[in-house]
């Protein structure tokens, strides 16, 4: 399975967007232990939370829908995705 994750932290009050092969939670507790490196974005808290994982066909969507959410740079689109799963359902179906 593949999944386009995306991670929030209280401290920063930012959302972090990635896609993974692995589950969720395995790329959170990556994050979270600094596993990528001291120098990324992630390392800059240790308070990352799951905030939404969409299921994926293949890397190619995962990291469609990635750049997609990045370029509405949209705290009120994010959260929509959350309350609204047709809009998730519309990334997965038209990305």
């Amino acid at each position: 399975m593949v999944y386009c994750d995306i991670l929030f932290s209280d401290k920063l009050n930012r959302f972090y967007y990635g896609s993974t092969q692995l589950l969720p939670a395995e790329r959170l507790d990556m994050h979270i232990n600094q596993h990528y490196g001291q120098n990324k974005y992630t390392a800059k808290t240790d308070d990352w939370k799951l905030f939404l994982e969409i299921k994926c066909n293949t890397v190619e969507q995962a990291r469609k829908i990635e750049k997609f959410i990045k370029r509405m740079k949209s705290k009120k689109y994010i959260n929509s995705l959350k309350s609204n799963p047709t809009k998730v359902n519309w990334l997965i179906e038209n990305i």
